[in-house]
């Protein structure tokens, strides 16, 4: 074996073996995998080879259809055939809100160029002769389906093998039967791994190892969220009904899905392989896998799988006919929200992860040819947030990732409405304040594991949410929420806010470098700054006060809490000259906000609030009822007068009743998350992570005023000056949307041009409570972001007219905001 590598990739499966193959496109031949037993010895050799291009998130559905692409053009680059069967997928419907998820999905599938068809349940019976279309007494009815013409199913272990060929063309080696049993970091910063083979050194190491991610990243010090479940499915002998039907010239049957019963069935070899996603299926593994374990199975569990068979047959009756062969019954890891783990791993350099995959066999070309991007050129082609290992924090612990993990298993055919809340491994992460907030009527939502108040049922008013990618239960109270705050004045619970403390002699240069706007020279002053990639687009929001000379306060999405702080601990300069503190769980944060704002605030404390003391974008050390050092900002993301109250997380009972005792009088209430998102879309504010990602740049973004380039060197600043050169592709815009009855934009909804072409895409959506108006926001091209330019934006299906607003909709001028 080797001795040295610029990278070792340990797991040998088709998401290691892929990642492999993509670091020699990259031009890496120096690589090499090492795979404790045999090639594909993992899930690999017992997956189902399914390729599902449906896909919600649009990362995810961007890896997915490079893998199904890359899949087909691999046999004719390696000779090595992957016996791809192009035969299609049926995802049926039976219920109107299943076709609404379907029809949300295809905004996704437009932006991203995957083909699809909606089709009735007429066109169904032609392309599936053997399924039952149901009498909606025995069996449900079809309404409709889905269908992808480019999916299929393909054999993992061909794959795998094509993948080796492709990469040992390029240069890269690969040990089999050579275990990973320890690594440390050397003095120059690489990684020494010893195997039972020997030693080898690397100046980058990638996990994926599958159902061995705990046990790998414990090699690291990581503790890493992807725990295995049981996963069965069933091989069905011949089919009489099936070869009979083929011996008459039918084509392969597309691969079928009934989501509505939770299972999937393919041909295979004349019969067929039903894969059910049962209720009850446990994790397994979760301190990792067993020495004895191998390549071995679990025990079948028919039991479980019983309400899916009957299922089946019932929709496909040539199954009544069919004995069972056999029963697979194998480990599949999983993660807690179900998306995989690609990318850097947190606190130790130069390790990378592509774990957590539960739909490897799809995942795994996009996967590896991202991480290899991200590897060789430092960051990724696409954003790659909503799969970035960092997304999860400590939060993710062991029982929590087990429990998450078996809801996430059992939740695969869900239908995965926006405003879903799923249940398992909550409440957990709490603000201070959270039974005050449940008496008030707070209906819960989890972001980042903590819980946050979405709205807020009134009394006699059912606390629950009715999920639905239409207007529901819930829109009025919202509405209500979001009056309050534009009439009155509100509070809302922030303590989830991303919190750290940038202080040292070095510690203006450094955040100088690393943002680009203006870093605050003044004390008091805030800033909106903005940490980019390399190629210009946009990494991180921080809002950054300087509370004092060498001493500055920096916060960031709550969701970013891991993913921000892992950045900021690898950018410190090595002098010492800056000190980086987390202080998220030290400091709580109330927003209090609305025209009565600085009336109720006034009772609060000694310190001036007129304009002239204490002006918009600036912040004060103060003391607030009997809370010392509260970090005051005039700023919110509702853009109305009012305060950030960061306080010491101790006082947040007292803080919380006194503001309510203040603001009696003036008719002061709770906002939660839902009325946030309305009120920052009539302003037209970006979300970080779904409006503000690496894919834009802040000249796209509309973000001009927050950079400064004259100001010096920052990253990301060679590719604004050239985007400059050549002509800002995009602009962001805010639209109107017309003639809506109750389904709004919710986000990645293309945008088409009179023409009928797709030239932009929605990033968020929401109803504007205030202004009655249906909006979204999102990317279009340069030449059409004017106001008052006409467009159409698919909703649910509808094609809707839009029209492009001004920025900033609702108080344009910022007059109530600066009042």
């Amino acid at each position: 074996m080797r001795t040295h590598a610029r990278v070792v990739v340990i797991g040998g499966g088709v998401v290691g073996v892929s990642t492999l193959y993509h670091l020699t496109k990259k031009g890496w031949s120096d690589v090499v995998l090492l795979e404790r037993s045999e090639l594909t010895a993992g899930s690999t050799w017992h997956a189902a080879g399914l390729l599902p291009l449906f896909n919600m998130s649009y990362t995810v559905g961007q890896l997915h259809k490079y893998s199904v692409d890359l899949y087909k053009r691999l046999p004719a680059e390696t000779g090595q055939d992957v016996s791809f069967h192009v035969t299609g997928n049926l995802r049926l419907a039976t219920c109107a809100a299943r076709m609404d998820e379907y029809q949300k999905y295809c905004g996704t599938a437009n932006t991203i160029g995957v083909p699809f068809q909606i089709i009735t349940a007429a066109e169904v019976r032609e392309l599936w002769p053997l399924v039952n279309l149901g009498d909606g007494a025995g069996t449900a009815k079809i309404i409709g389906a889905l269908y992808h013409p480019d999916d299929g199913h393909i054999a993992p272990a061909d794959l795998t093998m094509a993948l080796r060929k492709g990469a040992r063309a390029g240069g890269a080696e690969i040990y089999e039967h050579t275990e990973v049993t320890g690594a440390e970091r050397t003095g120059s910063g690489e990684w020494r791994l010893t195997t039972n083979q020997g030693e080898i050194t690397a100046e980058h190491v990638v996990c994926a190892t599958g159902n061995y991610a705990r046990q790998s990243g414990r090699l690291f010090g990581l503790d890493i969220p992807a725990i295995p479940v049981e996963h069965q499915y069933i091989v069905y002998d011949e089919s009489p009904e099936l070869k009979s039907y083929r011996a008459k010239g039918g084509r392969e049957l597309a691969v079928l899905r009934e989501p509505d019963q939770s299972y999937y069935l393919r041909e295979e070899r004349l019969g067929w392989i039903l894969g059910p996603y049962e209720a009850g299926a446990p994790a397994r593994f979760a301190d990792g896998v067993p020495d004895w374990f191998g390549r071995s199975l679990f025990e079948a569990d028919l039991d479980r799988l019983v309400p899916h068979v009957e299922a089946a047959a019932r929709r496909v009756p040539a199954l009544e006919h069919c004995g069972i062969k056999d029963i697979v019954n194998g480990p599949i890891s999983y993660t807690p929200d179900g998306s995989p783990l690609i990318g850097p791993a947190w606190s130790v350099p130069n390790v990378w992860m592509n774990e957590g995959h539960s739909f490897g066999i799809t995942a795994a070309g996009g996967a590896g040819w991202q991480l290899a991007e991200w590897i060789v050129a430092g960051e990724p082609g696409i954003d790659m947030l909503a799969v970035d290992p960092r997304r999860f924090g400590a939060y993710a612990s062991k029982r929590y990732v087990v429990e998450k993990n078996e809801e996430t298993y059992r939740s695969v055919f869900t239908i995965h409405f926006p405003d879903e809340e799923r249940p398992a491994a909550r409440p957990a992460k709490t603000s201070p304040v959270y039974d005050k907030l449940d008496r008030l009527g707070a209906v819960w939502g989890q972001r980042y594991g903590w819980e946050r108040a979405n709205w807020f049922a009134p009394p006699g008013t059912a606390r629950r949410d009715e999920w639905s990618f239409r207007r529901s239960n819930y829109f009025a109270h919202v509405g209500n929420e979001c009056r309050l705050m534009r009439e009155r004045v509100g509070v809302i619970d922030l303590t989830p806010f991303t919190k750290h403390e940038v202080t040292g002699p070095g510690a203006e240069a450094w955040l100088e470098a690393l943002v680009a706007n203006k870093v605050p020279t003044k004390t008091g002053r805030i800033a909106l700054c903005h940490a980019l990639t390399r190629r210009g687009g946009i990494r991180s929001e921080f809002t950054i006060t300087k509370l004092a000379d060498e001493h500055f306060y920096v916060v960031s999405a709550g969701a970013a809490e891991r993913y921000d702080s892992d950045y900021l601990q690898r950018c410190l300069p090595r002098d010492g000259s800056v000190t980086l503190q987390n202080i998220t769980t030290s400091r709580g944060c109330f927003v209090l906000a609305g025209p009565r704002a600085r009336e109720v605030l006034a009772k609060l404390t000694d310190m001036a609030l007129d304009n002239a003391a204490f002006p918009w974008l600036t912040g004060r050390i103060a003391e607030i009822g009997l809370a010392p050092q509260v970090y005051t900002l005039r700023v919110n993301f509702v853009g109305a007068l009012g305060w950030e109250l960061h306080f010491p997380i101790e006082y947040a009972h007292h803080l919380f009743d006194a503001m309510f005792a203040a603001g009696k009088e003036f008719g002061i209430g709770m906002v939660g998350m839902r009325a946030m998102e309305s009120l920052r879309m009539e302003k037209s504010y970006r979300m970080w992570g779904t409006d503000l990602t690496s894919d834009y740049t802040p000249f796209e973004a509309g973000l001009d005023r927050f950079v400064r380039m004259n100001k010096g060197p920052f990253i990301g600043r060679e590719a604004l000056e050239k985007q400059l050169a050549n002509g800002v592709p995009h602009r962001f815009v805010t639209l109107e949307v017309h003639d809506v009855d109750d389904a709004d934009p919710l986000g990645n909804e293309p945008l088409f041009d009179r023409q009928g072409a797709i030239v932009g895409r929605a990033t968020s959506g929401y109803y504007g409570h205030v202004l009655k108006k249906s909006l979204a926001i999102g990317y279009l091209k340069s030449e059409l972001a004017a106001p008052g330019t006409q467009l159409g934006i698919e909703i649910l299906g509808e094609r809707k007219r839009a029209t492009l607003l001004v920025d900033s909709p609702f108080d344009t001028d910022n007059q109530a905001l600066k009042a």
